[in-house]
């Protein structure tokens, strides 16, 4: 298979209690997954708040990685080789996902469900590393070899499939601090 194009997993750790209480369970260390189009991390898609402020109000959402809601985060940037077939799948389905936002919620359900190994499944709803491992496999590209019910960023981190661009401060990488990202970037 040709694979000229790149997509991008950004796994991120915010420091909000939801994810310090993700973490007792995952023991991982980053705990946010999410799709990006482009290196500079200017087109980024995930589940998660839709407010920063409000963690309760949560579906599918374009971060912005630049506001103030990611300023501590540390990160772990991957690069995913992909078809141009696999490229066009998972676009279509992101058009797909914006398109109908209203109509997705974030599945906390599903995230009890990787604690206890069930998988969870809710029409609409999703968490950001089931989303992630969702658009991959309908794809046709399975990054993990496990349901996308039950996935984790930890999983996803481990995966062959995906190539480690950069591990840092977030906003290091992505401009947003004095350093500049240039001298911020490390590969590998």
């Amino acid at each position: 298979m040709n694979r000229d194009k790149e997509i991008y997993v950004l796994l991120t750790d915010t420091g909000t209690v939801l994810t310090k209480i993700i973490r007792t369970f995952t023991k991982d260390p980053l705990n946010h997954a999410s799709i990006a189009f482009d290196k500079d991390l200017n087109e980024v898609y995930s589940f998660g708040r839709k407010n920063p402020s409000n963690p309760f109000f949560a579906g599918f959402v374009r971060e912005n990685v630049r506001g103030d809601f990611f300023e501590e985060s540390m990160c772990a940037l991957y690069r995913c080789k992909v078809s141009q077939a696999t490229y066009n799948s998972i676009r279509n389905q992101i058009k797909h996902f914006e398109q109908y936002q209203d109509l997705y919620k974030y599945n906390l359900v599903g995230m009890l469900g990787v604690v206890f190994n069930i998988e969870w499944e809710r029409r609409y709803a999703y968490f950001c590393s089931q989303f992630v491992a969702t658009v991959f496999e309908r794809s046709g590209m399975s990054l993990v070899n496990k349901s996308p019910l039950l996935v984790t960023p930890g999983d996803l981190q481990h995966t062959p499939e995906l190539e480690l661009v950069y591990h840092g401060k977030l906003h290091s990488y992505a401009g947003c601090d004095a350093v500049p990202a240039a001298s911020a970037f490390r590969t590998a």
